[in-house]
């Protein structure tokens, strides 16, 4: 019978210790603490990693390859764009590459055999962080790394409507997923009371805008937050859960040293 994902803080060194480390595949939720509308809490884009984990963590158990361990969340990122809104608290994107290295690092001296990060913050300081360890973990390590990158193809294609067309920050599919996972920390009647914002942020970026504020988004929102639905954000997460499982089961058993 396939074993429940082992959560690595509340397991013990012997229990890592025993484990079949090159099948330990060590699934790590990246978030932020960031502005997300009037509605949601600041540590929306962390539950929606950690959504992503524990799904995928789930489908991995049921297919018997890699063990799924669950790490520890990293709920500090790079978020210049939201950095104006009070409770945003943004680190150096420098910041995030050397920890999520040092994390690889000390996985790999330890015989692990993959690092899957999960990331639903997708600040490009944030995204370019995270690649550039990933980068050099892939260079420097035996470790096999995962990073299924959502905002790119194939990924994010298999996402929906509102996040595809950029307009997606605290709007329909963010807040879906924080209804279905912590329906307590949503206003809900606020944001049912939020009128659409078409603005899409990915035009933004390319256009060289730098802030939530210039981008058109005077709330911290875009989308529509309205029509979110706890059956989307059920939805949402299986998607997620099925796309970091894709990623890392495309990984060899036995990583190349």
């Amino acid at each position: 019978m396939s074993q429940p994902p082992q959560l690595w803080a509340e397991s013990n060194w012997r229990a890592v210790d025993a484990a079949d480390r090159k099948r330990l595949a060590a699934l790590l939720p990246v978030g932020a603490i960031e502005a997300h509308g009037p509605h949601l809490p600041l540590e929306t884009d962390g539950l929606i990693a950690a959504a992503m984990v524990r799904d995928g963590a789930r489908r991995l158990v049921a297919g018997n390859a890699w063990q799924p361990w669950i790490l520890p969340p990293i709920d500090y990122s790079a978020a210049p764009f939201a950095a104006a809104f009070p409770g945003t608290i943004s680190v150096r994107p420098a910041t995030v590459t050397a920890l999520l290295i040092d994390i690889g690092e000390s996985l790999a001296a330890q015989g692990v055999g993959l690092l899957a990060i999960a990331s639903a913050h997708f600040d490009p300081a944030n995204l370019g962080a995270i690649e550039q360890a990933v980068e050099h973990l892939k260079q420097s390590t035996p470790l096999a790394v995962v990073f299924p990158n959502l905002t790119r193809k194939p990924w994010a294609l298999r996402l929906t409507d509102e996040f595809k067309s950029g307009a997606c920050h605290a709007g329909q599919y963010e807040s879906s997923v924080v209804m279905a996972v912590r329906p307590e920390l949503v206003d809900d009647h606020r944001r049912r009371s939020l009128e659409p914002n078409w603005r899409s942020l990915s035009e933004a970026i390319h256009q060289g805008l730098d802030s939530f504020a210039a981008a058109g988004g005077a709330q911290a929102y875009f989308g529509d937050p309205a029509a979110a639905t706890t059956d989307e954000g059920h939805s949402t997460i299986a998607v997620l859960g099925e796309i970091l499982e894709e990623a890392i089961m495309e990984q060899s058993l036995e990583p190349s040293p």
